[in-house]
This record gives C-alpha cells, structure tokens and sequence, in this order.
C-alpha cells in the first residue's frame, strides 16, 4: 500500500462529508483517506478514536480511472450502505460455563475510579421500577443522573398496579426449587425463544433482589417460621412467587422510590416531572441525550450526558384497551427505533387470563385480577353451550374445568398464553358466560370450603374488594367472570448482554427491552427483570461502557441537536394545525380494535397482509384528518398524538414481524401452525433467532436481522403442561 495521497484531487469535499453526517447520524464518524493498493486507488474510512470497536474500513473496492469528482459522492454512498445493511448483532455473550458466565463479566468489566465518576453523567427515562431502581443504584456509585418522568412523581410507575409478586430461587418451601429450575421454567415458559445467557443471569440474580428489597423494608408476607412466605404462579410447579400484602409492585415501588428520594436529597440525581422524552440525540453513532418536551408548558430543550437509560415500559397500549396505565407508550423506544436502534420481536405479546372483562364501548382500560387467583380458583365453564344459568345452579357434573382436564398436571397453573389461548376457545366455541359470551368462571366455592372464608380472605382480600367494587359482585358468593386482555410485551429494543442496543451508549431495561423471557413472560418475573436490570445489571455495563469514554459535554449548539429540536418543534406543529374531524381517541380505538382482531390471541396470514393495508388507511386519516384542540401549553391530547404517531408504525410491524415468523411459539399464535391438539407448533429449524427490525419509513420494507439462538444447557423440545 503506498503513501496518503492528497484527497482534494478526487474529489474530496468536507463541506459535502459534513452535510451527510447530518443526515445520516447511524454512521460513526471518522476520517477519509485515498491509499494506493497496487495499480489503482482506494477510498479508505476510519472511525474516530473514541468510538468502540475502532476499525479500518475500505468503503469499497473502488479503483479511480481518473480524477472524477463523482468518486467521492460514490464513496459516500457505499459508506452509508455499509452501516445501513451491514449491521452485525453481536450479543457479546461471555464465553465460559453458564452457570460462571455473570461472575466473570462482572470481574472482566473496565471500572470507572470513584473520583472520576461525578465527571460523567446519565440520563435515565422513565422511573419505574427498573428506572426508579437503576437511577438511585448509579446514585448511590456516584454518577450524576438525569431522571425524566412524564407523571409528577416516580410514585405513579405503572409497576404500582402489578398486584401478584416477584419471582426468586429462594426454595424456601424445600420443594425442589433451584436456580437452574427458574431458569429452565423461564425458557420453557418463553417456548425457547430467550437467551440462555440473559435467563440464567436474571435467575442468579433473583434471590438478591428479595434481600435488597427486605434490607429497604419491603414488607413482604412471612409463614409462621418467620420465613418470607411465598406461592405458586403459572409455568412452574414449585412456590417461589414472593408476595406484599395488597400491591406487590406498589411495596417494590415505594422500596425503589425511597432510594432515589434520598439520592434526589444528596443532588446526585435531578428529577424532571411531567417532561416527555421525544427523541435520543446521536452523534458520531453514539446516544448523547434526549429531546423532550415540558408536558405543562410545551417547552422542548436538550438534554445532554454520556450514556442514555430507556426504562419507559411495555406497548401494550398500542391495543388501546389493555391492563396497562392509560399513558403507557412506545415513544421513546420508537423515537430511538427511527434513529437506529433495532427494535426487537415486536410480535411477542402476552394476553393475561385473568382480567375483568370488557363492560362497555367506552372503556378506556381493562382491570386486571392478579393471576395469584389461580392458586386456590378453579376455571370452568358450562358443558352446555349458551347455558346462562346462576353459575351456582349449574351442578358440578354439568362443569368443564377445561384447564384441569386439559392439563391434568399444570391444571389452573398453565402459564398465561396457554390459559389465555384456551379461554377464547371456550368463549368462541359457545361456552362463555355472562351477558356478551366473553367470559369464564373463576370459582373459589371449593377453597373456602377447604380453607375458611378468613382464610381466602387474608390471602385475595384486596382483590376480592377491587373485583366486588367494579363488578357489583360478591366474589366469596359469586364466581368471579375473567376474560384475557393485552397486558405484557416481550418484544422491545435489541440489546447485548451488557443491555445496551446496537447504539453504543443507549442502554434499555426492564419490559424496555426484548431479552429476558422469549415468546412468553412467566407471571411475576416483570417486577424480577426490572429490578434485577435496575439494580444489579444496568450499573456495572453502565460503568463498563463508561470507562472507554472521555467525560465530555457536547454543546447545544451542535447541528445535529439543533436538527433535532427543530424537528421535535415541527412535528407538533403540525398536528396541532391539521384541524381535522376525528380526536385522537377515535384512531386509537380503530387501530386497537384492528390489533385485537388480526394481531391478538391469534393471527393468520390473510388478517395480517389485511390490518396491514388497513393501518396505512389509518395513518392518512391521522395525518390528515386528526383534530387537536388547544395549543402547546398543557395538552393531554397533543401528548396522545405523540404517542399514537408511533402506535401506528408500531402496529404495523407487529404485523410485519408476525407474517415473517411461520410458526406458533408462547404469545405468538399462528392459525396455520399448531399441533392436534392445538397447542403452538414451534418451528425450531427456521426461527430459533430473535427478530430484530432494522427502521424504514415505509414500515412495510423494514429490514429484517436475525441473532441466532444457541442452547446449550436446555434441549430445545415441544413444551407439554400435561
């Protein structure tokens, strides 16, 4: 290779370079240089010192003829092709036994010098239970932090609701329970399509959540030995479900929240209430802050740190009726998602068994009944098709506790998309109850013989109450009717083991991300991933991250941030002046509907290819034809236009993701494979892998990249709850 050639004489422009880097902010930045190889001249790019994975690239094989200016524009393109089709997902898995593999990470990993650690800076979005826990955790190690919420306090998380527990290896009931046991139930629950790797992590770490969270007070329910108590959940057949009494994340909530308040108290983390995440700023391939905007005055400003936290929470929402808060949404990880980020199996959503069912074409949420019920409650539904019948005129032989026949060892305890998927089969082939035919019976007429109504009292009050208030019911008296609702997503951003998305420095956690459970979330593990995430996992591949980086603050000014406020202000400009005749609520309900109907509890090629062609119809009508009354300053419905901008996109890749995928697995549920007796028919040769979608405007052409799963210590069989 000969020496540097000038590179002005081919046609080399910094002006021109400078433009495309502001247009194509998922190109790393560097450095042109033209090299002689031979005979002929190569154009040569290298990514700049302070970018991971440093590396030479040649932009092409691209010999000059002469001295064409065109040469330079073409190794522009080549380069912008590279980074656009070239993306190598590299879980960054640790070699080594599984069991040894977190052990050993943890010791491998750069360490930030504690002086040095108030130099850097992190911004965390959202403050949940993974959020509120991460920010405290890097607190407390010394870092600054920014926490944005769009509520005035981490205490209205949507993790308050989660009402059943957390899961941990504890075995304190001697029945057989291990780590190894949580994570093979994990994997299995997920039908094999989870990381071994992340699963055994998230299993290790479990029992240190629940010594974290008894050290900050939690209280937890304790046996008669004085041992915390626990109970059973779908998916497993050992008791390892830790519980509070009432509201299980409330108790966790309160734990994590307590932390950040006294980090909040030391200045080491700044609180920013009602404030909205809008965009991540990228620069030289690297998340370098946010944009946001002020929920009560409109405001949109900058944001700036070294490293970037999404713990914003599940989709779920994109159904409109779900268990999820109201404000739950896909913003942030959608507007990270357009910047490059890979937005992961985004098809993978779990439909809860036990929900109230819907009462009303009004509703604007669903309630959910903790799947603890399913403990001590017995599922049935009428032998006779129609029978409307009191349920306690129904005699015990007239009963079809379709659960206990169909899975005689797992009976009520099948895990969530199982139960769910057979409830729509009772309901749709006739047996539902109550007045729409979209229920079934959750009776506990049998544990309050065996138990004592005190008894049952103590454990399901709360939920008892809640039911009774809603539904008018007596729930002691009365089975309670359950129906399944959209509750958890499993899909989400793609990250490595270190949690961090093929965007260097943007890490995601919690429900945030795809990775800890598969096709299917085992009950009470949600509250277990954030936690593990927040206070265990995220701090240490923060600070690995961290201590390749020079604590640095890039200016506001800079044009890519300056690009990016502008268009954060243009956008909702835009809405507010479309003046159109449908609110916001009228679309989303459309598309909900849409999402239930086609991209539910099951799908099939003919409904997909259909909700497809119907959401673009959608997104016209929203562009076009939406109608945002008020102006910038304290908006409810322009924060809703926001969201359901990304819900639209997001729709549609559900739908996308979800015709590529020809198999069933957990809460995926093709029509077109399933075995003879109706379970999912898994698909192990073609689709072992993650699906992670790379952005496109027009949804329809997102690229697809797949990150192959190997399992080594679970063999890969047909999962059987019978």
């Amino acid at each position: 290779m000969g020496n540097n050639i000038v590179k002005e004489s081919f046609g080399y422009n910094a002006s021109l370079l400078d433009t495309f880097f502001n247009k194509n902010d998922f190109v790393p930045k560097g450095t042109f240089q033209i090299k002689k190889r031979g005979s002929g001249y190569y154009w040569y790019y290298t990514l700049s010192t302070n970018t991971t994975g440093r590396v030479k690239y040649l932009s092409k094989a691209f010999e000059l003829k002469d001295n064409s200016e065109n040469s330079f524009t073409l190794a522009l393109d080549v380069l912008k092709e590279k980074f656009q089709n070239n993306i190598k997902l590299q879980s960054n898995e640790p070699e080594g036994p599984l069991t040894d593999k977190w052990t050993n990470h943890k010791f491998s990993m750069n360490l930030v010098n504690p002086a040095n650690k108030r130099k850097y800076k992190a911004i965390v979005v959202g403050t949940g239970l993974a959020g509120a826990s991460a920010c405290a955790t890097l607190g407390e190690l010394g870092y600054n932090v920014d926490a944005f919420s769009f509520h005035e306090s981490p205490r209205r998380a949507h993790s308050i609701a989660a009402q059943g527990g957390i899961n941990a290896a504890k075995n304190y009931r001697n029945d057989g329970d291990s780590i190894f046991r949580l994570f093979y139930d994990t994997i299995k629950g997920g039908d094999y399509r989870a990381r071994e790797a992340n699963v055994y992590r998230l299993a290790e770490i479990s029992n240190n959540i629940i010594d974290q969270c008894v050290a900050q007070g939690v209280p937890f329910a304790r046996e008669y030995g004085g041992l915390l108590d626990n109970r059973s959940f779908g998916g497993a057949q050992v008791s390892r479900t830790f519980y509070a009494r009432g509201q299980t994340g409330q108790q966790l909530l309160l734990g994590a929240y307590s932390a950040l308040a006294r980090q909040m108290h030391l200045k080491k983390v700044r609180f920013h209430q009602r404030t909205e995440m809008v965009d991540v700023i990228v620069i030289d391939g690297q998340a370098k802050g946010i944009i946001t905007r002020n929920l009560l005055d409109g405001t949109i400003e900058a944001h700036v740190a070294d490293a970037v936290i999404l713990a914003t929470g599940g989709y779920g929402n994109v159904f409109y009726l779900s268990t999820n808060a109201m404000a739950s949404n896909v913003t942030a990880c959608w507007r990270a998602h357009r910047k490059g980020a890979l937005f992961a199996n985004p098809s993978f959503c779990q439909i809860h068994p036990t929900c109230i069912p819907v009462s009303s074409d009004h509703q604007s949420k669903l309630t959910l009944m903790s799947e603890s019920l399913r403990n001590d409650g017995r599922v049935w539904v009428p032998k006779q098709k129609g029978d409307n019948r009191n349920p306690k005129d129904i005699s015990e032989d007239e009963r079809d506790y379709y659960l206990e026949r169909i899975y005689p060892s797992f009976g009520n305890l099948v895990p969530r998309d199982v139960a769910s998927r057979r409830a729509k089969e009772m309901c749709d082939s006739g047996h539902g109850v109550g007045e729409t035919g979209l229920a079934v019976y959750l009776d506990f007429e049998d544990a309050i013989n065996r138990l004592g109504e005190s008894a049952v009292a103590a454990k399901y009050g709360n939920l008892f109450d809640m039911y009774k208030q809603i539904t008018g019911e007596n729930p002691y008296e009365t089975p309670m009717k359950i129906y399944p609702a959209i509750h958890y997503t499993m899909g989400g951003l793609w990250v490595d083991y270190n949690l961090m998305s093929n965007l260097s420095g943007l890490f995601v956690i919690g429900e945030a991300n795809f990775s800890d459970h598969g096709a299917n979330r085992l009950g009470a593990s949600a509250l277990m991933q954030g936690l593990a995430d927040g206070y265990f996992v995220a701090p240490n591949c923060v600070g690995n991250y961290l201590a390749t980086q020079q604590p640095h603050n890039i200016s506001l000014d800079h044009p890519i941030i300056q690009e990016d406020l502008n268009n954060a202000k243009l956008f909702f400009n835009k809405m507010l002046n479309i003046k159109g005749q449908f609110s916001v609520d009228d679309i989303h309900k459309k598309l909900g509907r849409l999402m239930w109907d086609y991209v539910g509890m099951a799908r099939n090629e003919k409904g997909l290819k259909y909700v497809l062609d119907e959401i673009e119809i959608l997104k016209e009508q929203f562009y076009n034809d939406v109608n945002i009354p008020g102006d910038q300053v304290f908006n409810p419905e322009l924060e809703k236009a926001g969201r359901l901008a990304d819900f639209l996109e997001l729709g549609q890749l559900m739908a996308v993701d979800a015709l590529t995928r020809n198999e069933s697995c957990g809460g995926h549920f093709r029509e077109e494979y399933q075995t003879a007796e109706n379970e999912a028919l898994r698909n192990d040769k073609d689709f072992a892998f993650v699906s992670a979608w790379e952005h496109n405007p027009d949804i329809k052409k997102s690229k697809l990249h797949k990150e192959k799963l190997d399992f080594k210590e679970v063999k890969l069989t047909s999962r059987s709850y019978k």
